[in-house]
């Protein structure tokens, strides 16, 4: 085989793309500082301010916040005025940076890069040895998982994503019991519990700091309905007890995800649903590569945190980008004779499976 000429274009365009990379990297690194200071939302409150009122409006240092709105301005992220020293967040820009603009707040998101860089160096061994890196070692994923999921799931849950399954908002008005596997820190859960008072909610997290959590909050929230229990997904010994079992984004975070839908499926009365929520990867990495947005970010979560914390427990290790394809072989293979793929027009990257025996 030949070997093809040097194309000088080639290696111009692709120069482009990592210095693209190199920036876009740090933006995304300084937004996550932006939103864990608080410092998006206050911009977003002022007009055209110096670096010092910022920063006394933030309460925060004006020699690292004056930094940081460096990063902020050669990135496009905020503008500024020369004439003046000032500094202003567009409103277009605030609709994607701030908390208000939950759960279109991209800035919470772009927490994961400094998350997934901490371990690095224990992926590096991994890399050599085998194994994995223990949830333990992510000191901070319980707080960004929290915010990914009221986000990605608490957001759209009653109004959008509950409605995916024709009849199931009527049946939880009536009442119905409700497991939530793999529930976090019980936000979901939390918000079904409201919506739904006659229905009855029991939430499964492994995490014993997660459980507290959702038993806290459904304290706060006055809620009667709702149980949180620490369980190991794959065995919680509960057989034809409920008519809906959830899972929104933690079937790829489980050692053994076969024995856990064995588990769903066993938890199902004969009419029961399997609502799952999860990447809308293809099983295909040509097709994820091509179509689905953020794939790279993507694989790069499921290598530095969903896998790696599957094969730390001995488990499989198959990752959030398991895909579709053997999504819905496992689901089969666990009992589920019924499935229906569903997505959301404004959200190309998560897929809802809705199963039934």
């Amino acid at each position: 085989m030949r070997t093809p000429p040097f194309d000088r274009a080639k290696l111009e365009r692709f120069e482009a793309k990592l210095l693209g990379a190199l920036n876009g990297a740090a933006i995304a690194l300084m937004a996550s500082i932006g939103h864990r200071t608080g410092l998006f939302d206050v911009m977003s409150r002022l007009r055209p301010a110096s670096a010092a009122e910022i920063a006394a409006e933030a309460g925060l240092h004006p020699r690292y916040v004056r930094e940081w709105l460096g990063a902020m301005v050669t990135g496009g992220v905020v503008e500024y005025g020369p004439t003046d020293d000032t500094f202003f967040l567009p409103a277009e820009h605030a609709s994607l940076l701030t908390r208000a603009a939950r759960p279109h707040n991209v800035a919470a998101s772009c927490q994961w890069i400094p998350l997934l860089g901490s371990v690095e160096d224990r992926i590096l061994e991994c890399f050599e040895r085998g194994g994995g890196v223990p949830h333990s070692a992510f000191e901070r994923f319980p707080g960004v998982m929290a915010e990914e999921t009221d986000q990605a799931i608490v957001a759209e849950l009653v109004e959008q994503v509950i409605p995916l399954v024709c009849g199931l908002g009527d049946a939880l008005a009536r009442g119905a019991d409700v497991l939530d596997l793999g529930c976090g820190n019980g936000r979901a859960l939390n918000r079904l519990a409201a919506a739904f008072p006659r229905s009855r909610f029991m939430g499964l997290e492994v995490s014993a700091e997660a459980v507290e959590a959702g038993r806290a909050e459904a304290r706060e929230l006055g809620l009667c309905n709702v149980r949180f229990t620490r369980c190991d997904p794959a065995d919680p010994g509960l057989r034809d007890q409920f008519d809906l079992v959830t899972a929104f984004y933690s079937l790829h975070e489980q050692p053994r995800p076969d024995r856990v839908l064995r588990a769903i499926a066993g938890s199902l009365r004969p009419d029961g649903v399997f609502l799952l929520q999860d990447v809308a990867a293809t099983s295909h990495l040509h097709d994820d590569a091509s179509a689905l947005p953020l794939a790279p970010f993507l694989y790069t979560i499921s290598c530095l945190h969903t896998m790696t914390v599957s094969l730390a427990e001995g488990g499989a290790g198959l990752g959030a980008m398991l895909g579709s394809e053997l999504t819905q072989r496992m689901l089969r293979e666990a009992g589920f004779g019924r499935i229906e793929l569903h997505q959301l027009p404004h959200d190309p990257v998560s897929l809802y499976y809705v199963a039934r025996k």
